[in-house]
């Protein structure tokens, strides 16, 4: 008769080796922002951290970051770190890409520097820290919105500040001559009588 524990056997041995394994698979955790504004021609920063449960260092973390514009169904590289950061050599990002994180407190942000209305879209946070390469990447919706020049702020403040300028100016004038007049009349009995005849509609 085949003894049942023949059976049991393989299994165990199997459960043995697979569970070992199961336990060192542990997903990356990514922290995003859903959604973030910026007026057009600043800059903004796109803050990233994650968490692992294996140790983390300079060699063992990379990082990419990756967009997709409206309407669009492709990505586009942005940015990628792997033991030092590579900034986009080419493409849309170039020059306005930078390094903001710190692999050492789990920071892997970027900042973009005078955002044009072009990076309208969906940017994405992908960190692996080897052995750990599963989880899901962060996603961040960014928005660009118009924002009034400073050339249109200064033309607006040189116009009002001269309207009050004037005003200021002939209202001194006006006070000035009043008092000036006022003086006069003051200083001289003639006068007293020609401003009374003035104010008096009865005097011929």
């Amino acid at each position: 008769m085949f003894d049942p524990m023949f059976r049991i056997w393989p299994l165990l041995l199997l459960g043995g080796l697979v569970l070992p394994g199961v336990q060192h698979v542990s997903g990356i955790i990514i922290y995003t922002a859903k959604e973030v504004e910026v007026a057009n021609g600043t800059n903004v920063k796109l803050k990233c951290t994650f968490s692992s449960n294996h140790p983390v260092s300079a060699k063992s973390v990379t990082v990419s970051w990756n967009f997709r514009a409206l309407n669009s169904n492709s990505d586009e590289s942005v940015f990628y770190y792997q033991e030092q950061p590579y900034p986009p050599m080419e493409g849309r990002f170039k020059g306005r890409a930078v390094w903001s994180g710190d692999i050492m407190k789990k920071d892997v942000s970027i900042t973009l520097h005078e955002v044009p209305a072009t990076f309208n879209g969906t940017f994405t946070c992908q960190v692996r820290n080897l052995p750990d390469v599963h989880g899901s990447s962060g996603e961040l919706t960014l928005r660009v919105v118009n924002k009034v020049s400073l050339s249109e702020i200064s033309i607006l403040a040189a116009a009002v500040g001269g309207a009050c300028g004037v005003i200021l100016i002939l209202l001194s004038i006006f006070v000035v001559v009043r008092l000036c007049r006022k003086k006069n009349v003051e200083s001289d009995p003639e006068m007293q009588v020609r401003e009374h005849e003035w104010k008096d509609p009865t005097v011929w």
